[in-house]
C-alpha cells in the first residue's frame, strides 16, 4: 500500500469549522476522523503528528471545541472531532454533540478511518466503546492511539497496549506520547494504511531518519 509522506502531516492546514453536517466541506479527498474524550491529549497529538504547534488548538478547558474542524493540504484531509464525555459540559451539549458525530460517521462518503485518542492510563471507557461501535456500524477501519504513555511505566505500558489490541478486534493500537515524541513514525504510517491505495502517492519516505 502507497504510503503519505511526511509532507502530507507537515503541509496541514485549518480549513474550516463546522457546527453542524450542512457546513461540512465538500466531500473531494480522503479524510481521516481524529477523535477522543476531550481531556485525552488529542489536539496535542495532532500537533505532534503534524509538527505544528498551533495547527489544532490545545484548552485548558476540555470540552471547548464544539464543530468539527478541518485540515487539509492537496491529498489529504483531517477531521478534528468534537472532544466527548467530558464531565463539564451541559448534557445538551453532549447530545448535539453526540448527534454531529454519529452523522458525519454515516454520512461522509470520504472517510476512510478514525484515528481514536485515549488516555494510556484510562483507555476504552464507556464514549470510546460508544464510538468504536458507531464508526465499526459503518465499516469504518480503527487505529487507537493511547496517548500520555510516558506517564506509565515500562510495565503497565506493555500491559495496556496487550489489552487494548484484545479488546478491540480489528483494530491497530500503538502507545504515543506528544510531550516526549513517542510513537510518532508508527502513527503516521498507521494513518497511512487507513488511506485507500488509490488516494496516497509520491515518492518520498513517510519515515524520515534526518530533516
Amino acid at each position: 500500500m502507497p504510503e503519505l509522506t511526511a509532507r502530507d502531516f507537515r503541509t496541514m492546514r485549518f480549513l474550516l469549522s463546522a457546527p453542524k453536517l450542512s457546513a461540512l466541506p465538500p466531500a473531494d479527498r480522503c479524510e481521516i476522523a481524529f477523535a477522543g474524550r476531550s481531556n485525552a491529549g488529542k489536539s496535542s497529538a495532532l500537533n505532534a503528528l503534524c509538527e505544528q504547534g498551533n495547527l489544532a488548538r490545545t484548552s485548558k478547558t476540555p470540552g471547548r471545541t464544539q464543530a468539527i474542524n478541518f485540515f487539509d493540504n492537496d491529498r489529504l484531509r483531517f477531521a478534528d472531532l468534537p472532544g466527548y464525555g467530558f464531565a463539564r459540559v451541559p448534557p445538551a451539549i453532549k447530545a448535539e454533540w453526540g448527534a454531529l458525530i454519529e452523522g458525519y460517521l454515516a454520512e461522509r462518503e470520504t472517510l476512510a478511518g478514525i484515528v481514536l485518542i485515549m488516555d494510556a492510563r484510562r483507555p476504552l471507557l464507556d464514549f470510546d466503546r460508544q464510538l468504536i461501535e458507531w464508526g465499526s456500524a459503518y465499516g469504518l477501519a480503527f487505529h487507537l492511539m493511547l496517548t500520555k504513555a510516558d506517564k506509565l511505566s515500562r510495565n503497565e505500558q506493555h500491559n495496556v497496549l496487550r489489552r487494548t489490541r484484545a479488546a478491540v478486534e480489528g483494530a491497530t493500537a500503538q502507545l504515543f506520547s506528544s510531550t516526549k515524541r513517542i510513537g510518532i513514525e508508527e502513527a503516521r504510517a498507521a494513518i497511512s494504511a487507513l488511506v485507500p491505495d488509490d488516494e496516497s502517492d509520491g515518492d518520498d519516505p513517510l519515515i524520515e531518519t534526518s530533516d
